[in-house]
């Protein structure tokens, strides 16, 4: 447990670190917070990770007492479930993913100051002949409509923001597998690095800056804002990068909004999560390849490299940590799992069930 499971994702982390700081000190660009202009994220990533350790902690105590263990105390539930190694397993986890997400972050922004080649008309050809001559965005906006369908997709893309933050805290706090949460997080590194790299080979806009008139029906939403908010970034960022706090974060090939979920899909069914929560996460990738097209963020082939990425970095992200592709025959349990069944332990936690937690008196 801890610093050693995270032996790849360091290395991704500093390889990533390295190449980003290389390429601001050969352009003369500087290094940036990605959120430094609104909620930095070395103070976000943090603070929801320690929500979900009050709520890890408080969640057990709740529920330990509900069965009866009125002399288990609140303080013991933290000592059993947050031991040294828990603690240096959540930190190293967390330390490692923001150093990998601030580099990629960097390495987007500097994609149009390396290169002014744009790859849209390559990929709209490319559409056009996967969709028989059509765009695809306007057949869904033709087949779906641009009403509710519009809103359903600008919610779906906006729900994904907050979606990578919400499964790092899981992976690192509810996982009592430790392997399985170095999985996801080296998975998620991942893939920021193959994503990093391929905005520099297929460097591109997406059709809602490239072509932004197959748009126009789309009512104003929330990701219109987005939209707008980026596309101002971005010209802020060219005209002086050294006078602004922004990043220029536009780039479409690949889609690792499709990655990532892609990703986490892999990760819930190797790890025979609930049903529920494997057709959850099935069924959200399937919006989200919807949503991203619909908006024109991504070309249809960024959403099939997406899908490339994503696998990518679950099967790389296994060999790194030395975790086996098959399912396993048992599923793999949360730290904020609690056996209602099971008699409510007392006394100090045994060392064959790490996931027990007793009263110390």
């Amino acid at each position: 447990m801890g610093r050693r499971e995270f032996r790849a994702a360091a290395v991704v982390a500093v390889v990533m670190a390295v190449v980003a700081a290389l390429v601001a000190w050969t352009h003369h660009l500087p290094l940036r917070d990605p959120d430094g202009a609104s909620l930095p994220t070395w103070f976000r990533l943090p603070v929801i990770v320690g929500a979900a350790v009050v709520l890890d902690i408080l969640a057990r105590w709740v529920l330990l007492r509900r069965r009866g263990g009125a002399r288990v105390s609140l303080r013991s539930v933290a000592v059993e479930r947050w031991d040294r190694e828990q603690w240096a397993f959540t930190l190293s986890g967390l330390v490692t993913w923001y150093v990998a997400y601030v580099a990629f972050r960097n390495l987007k922004s500097y994609v149009p100051f390396v290169t002014d080649r744009l790859a849209d008309p390559a990929l709209e050809r490319i559409d056009h002949a996967m969709w028989l001559g059509h765009d695809p965005a306007v057949v869904l906006h033709g087949v779906l409509g641009t009403g509710v369908a519009n809103w359903v997709a600008a919610s779906v893309y906006l729900i994904w923001i907050g979606l990578v933050p919400a499964s790092l805290a899981i992976a690192l706090v509810w996982t009592r597998r430790s392997t399985a949460g170095a999985w996801y997080v080296t998975a998620v590194s991942m893939d920021w690095m193959i994503g990093a790299i391929l905005y520099y080979a297929v460097p591109s806009l997406g059709p809602t800056y490239a072509r932004p008139e197959w748009f126009d029906s789309l009512a104003h939403t929330p990701n219109t804002s987005v939209r707008d908010a980026l596309l101002a970034d971005r010209v802020e960022v060219l005209a002086g990068p050294w006078d602004t706090h922004a990043v220029q974060t536009i780039a479409a090939f690949a889609s690792l909004h499709v990655g990532v979920m892609v990703t986490i899909c892999l990760m819930v069914e190797v790890m025979r999560l609930p049903r529920a929560l494997r057709v959850a996460a099935w069924t959200f990738l399937a919006l989200t390849m919807m949503a991203t097209v619909y908006l024109g963020w991504h070309y249809f082939a960024d959403v099939l490299a997406g899908i490339v990425v994503g696998t990518a970095a679950f099967v790389i992200a296994a060999v790194a940590t030395g975790n086996p592709l098959a399912k396993r025959e048992q599923p793999w349990t949360f730290r904020g799992a609690v056996d209602l069944a099971a008699p409510v332990p007392v006394g100090r936690v045994s060392d064959d069930d790490p996931d027990q937690v007793g009263s110390r008196g």
